[in-house]
């Protein structure tokens, strides 16, 4: 029987054999070519030391800075192409065999120059050269750094200025705007301001209901309205209308008097008919004028109705204008209650704004603070560049001038050399396949994950094929009734049913990696949930990453992010109702959060699953990959257990063996695993119209390709 190392060996061996081969061929093709390489002549090498030294005396942080930097410059920079083309066109040597020729290697702070050459003399004034000339660039390139740094902070000084200058007049006009009513409310002004108007109307009221309590009177005396005894008054006390009034009496006398023993044709009797009209046509006009307004403000009907209006006695006219001036007295009354309570509340208004008037004077000095602490800093930052260009100077110094050492070659047989690296290349090659075959510790197939899990004792609640999403970026969500993939996430649904003594209402969804599918297969489980009449909620407990409701539809609240304690205790409001889908509703995530830990350990949050597990028929909860933290943990002592998913081609069996042996020490509530996009048929229907009889396609799902992106899921498009 072949041992299973032998046999998993060979497997590897089958699947890498070809760059087994690529590096046995390598290896030869090396040890050939190094074979059949010809003597070299004698070769003498020139070699030269380079130091990093600090000025002896530095006053300035910009200056250390620069030097520190100094040390960090690679050594291709100061080794330039520009230099080494200088020195070859000098020694008329070509540029391009002198860079390939030249190495440097640095350690620590020391740089060792080394240059082959033919010629000794040649190889020593070669090192001399590129050592002086790589101790001239490391000066000018720190004079460089020091003038990009003092004409950048040149370059942002006017412009922060600016801002400070600007932050300081917004404080300014707003102390000249909204000063007096931020005083007022400290000195407590306003306050007494509304008192005193409150005082002021219950005054007035007094006095207005003592006034209407006179004019009440008066008009039951009088019989007449202020506008009517207003009227009267006036025409009473006009001597015309009285005199007018008089002779009208007078000729109705006379005519009356004559009537007796006149007809009406009589002349005398027309004569006085016509003095009557003429009187009465006086009185008309006189009481217009008198009243005024062409008698619009006091209309009068008639004749009569002027002349029993025009008869007041002493008496009745002195409680007439008595009258008169009791409505004045009201009208003043009401004006000054209306004004006293538009001052009123205005007040009112003012008090109310006092705590954002005082919170906006707060931002705006805030901003002031941040702006002058910015232009001190970069004021002290300016004088300290300016006090570093005096200490503008070279990080590198020679330490050791060019040396020549001859190098010695010993002569190699061909034959010795090439069985060496075939020996080596077989080496390489067993290596290569040996070092994939131990390093490869992730499952490919849908049997070698579901022998994992039986292995380990865990039931497989479902195999759950790969979603193709609708729109890129976007989870793939299987919505419509007619979805061909809610058959098996309805048959998860059963399985998860029978997981426990009891059917799971509180279920928590997790994985051993991102992108093993658990937000994917919780959503769908939900929706296969709710399209089974089940009162379903989604928990987007990963609060460490943006939330995905908006798959189903659902827009999460903006202001969730700022406040999410406040967020999760209004329980009415954090809840969400899916639009498209029955019966299923979201508590979208308000992530990403940096204590998301503190979050789910919240008062809040353990109220909020104890409220939904009476209200819901199924809680699913999607938490973060236990790869990246143990939230999933922290929840799970308040569900109903735990389900892992797991997906082919990114399943790890190190890490998918470690979250199940956590969760057996941990005595956690592990009810199963879930295969998520497993490589399985998938029944699509074809159209009505072009589907014959008892036909249908059996399309079967795409492979997939590994990916790293932390919050793509299982399901998602593949990335161009």
């Amino acid at each position: 029987m072949t041992p299973p190392f032998v046999k998993r060996y060979l497997i590897a061996l089958d699947r890498y054999k070809w760059l087994g081969l690529a590096g046995f061929v390598v290896v030869v093709g090396i040890s050939g070519a190094v074979a059949i390489q010809p003597a070299d002549p004698p070769t003498y090498e020139a070699s030269g030391k380079l130091v990093y030294s600090p000025p002896p005396v530095t006053f300035s942080q910009t200056g250390t800075e620069i030097q520190q930097q100094a040390q960090m410059i690679p050594e291709e920079v100061l080794l330039s192409d520009n230099l080494v083309s200088v020195i070859a066109e000098r020694l008329n040597l070509s540029p391009i065999q002198l860079a390939k020729t030249v190495r440097i290697k640095r350690e620590d702070n020391v740089l060792t120059l080394r240059y082959v050459d033919g010629n000794p003399q040649r190889g020593t004034l070669v090192v001399d050269r590129l050592m002086e000339g790589m101790v001239e660039q490391s000066r000018m390139l720190n004079s460089a750094r020091q003038r990009s740094i003092l004409e950048e902070i040149n370059r942002r000084l006017p412009a922060v200025t600016q801002e400070l200058r600007e932050a300081e007049d917004r404080l300014q006009e707003y102390d000249r705007r909204e000063g007096p009513a931020l005083l007022a409310a400290q000195s407590g002004s306003l306050v007494e301001y509304i008192t005193g108007m409150r005082s002021q109307q219950q005054q007035i009221q007094i006095n207005l209901n003592a006034v209407e309590a006179r004019i009440n009177n008066l008009q039951g005396k009088l019989g007449l309205t202020p506008d009517q005894a207003y009227a009267s008054s006036a025409l009473s006390a006009d001597p015309i209308i009285a005199d007018a009034r008089a002779k009208l009496y007078q000729a109705e006398a006379q005519m009356q008097l004559l009537g007796q023993s006149l007809r009406p044709e009589h002349p005398q009797m027309v004569a006085l008919q016509q003095q009557r009209e003429a009187y009465e046509a006086v009185l008309r006009d006189r009481a217009s004028e008198v009243i005024s307004g062409n008698g619009q403000a006091a209309p009068l009907a008639a004749g009569a109705q002027i002349r029993q209006s025009s008869s007041l006695d002493p008496a009745r006219q002195s409680l007439a204008n008595q009258l008169v001036g009791l409505q004045s007295e009201r009208e003043a009354l009401q004006q000054q209650l209306i004004t006293s309570r538009g001052l009123e509340e205005q007040y009112r208004r003012e008090l109310e704004n006092i705590p954002n008037k005082q919170l906006e004077r707060a931002r705006l000095e805030q901003q002031v603070g941040l702006k002058r602490t910015l232009y001190d800093q970069i004021q002290a930052k300016l004088v300290d560049a300016q006090a570093a260009q005096a200490e503008a100077v070279g990080s590198l110094s020679i330490a050791s001038p060019a040396r020549i050492t001859k190098e010695n070659r010993s002569e190699s047989n061909p034959l010795i050399t090439l069985l060496i690296g075939g020996v080596v290349g077989i080496l390489v090659g067993g290596g290569v396949i040996f070092l994939l075959n131990v390093l490869e510790g992730r499952f490919y197939t849908l049997e070698e994950v579901r022998e994992a899990l039986r292995q380990r004792d865990v039931a497989v609640l479902g195999l759950l094929p790969l979603l193709e999403a609708e729109e890129p970026g976007m989870l793939p969500v299987a919505i419509a009734l007619d979805s061909p993939y809610l058959e098996f996430y309805e048959r998860f649904r059963s399985n998860l049913r029978r997981a426990g003594e009891t059917p799971p209402k509180l279920v928590l969804f997790t994985s051993a990696l991102d992108g093993e599918g658990k937000t994917v297969t919780a959503y769908n489980l939900a929706i296969a949930s709710a399209h089974a009449g089940k009162r379903t909620l989604i928990i987007e407990a990963d609060l460490r990453s943006p939330s995905e409701a908006k798959a189903l539809k659902v827009a999460p609240d903006p202001d969730s992010t700022i406040e999410p304690l406040r967020y999760y205790g209004q329980i009415g409001d954090c809840i969400r109702l899916v639009p498209e889908v029955e019966n299923l509703y979201v508590i979208p995530s308000p992530g990403p959060q940096r204590q998301a830990a503190a979050i789910l350990e919240s008062s809040e949050m353990r109220r909020l699953i104890d409220d939904v597990r009476g209200r819901f028929d199924l809680v699913v909860i999607d938490t973060p990959s236990l790869s990246r933290c143990n939230d999933a943990l922290l929840l799970e002592p308040f569900t109903d257990g735990i389900v892992l998913v797991t997906r082919p081609g990114y399943t790890q069996d190190s890490l998918m063996g470690a979250a199940i042996d956590e969760f057996v020490e941990s005595d956690l509530n592990l009810l199963g695993g879930v295969i998520a996009g497993a490589d399985i048929a998938v029944t699509l229907p074809l159209p009505t119209h072009d589907l014959p009889p008892e036909d249908e396609e059996v399309m079967p799902l795409e492979g997939f390709e590994p990916h790293h992106s932390d919050r793509e899921e299982v399901g998602s498009a593949p990335r161009s």
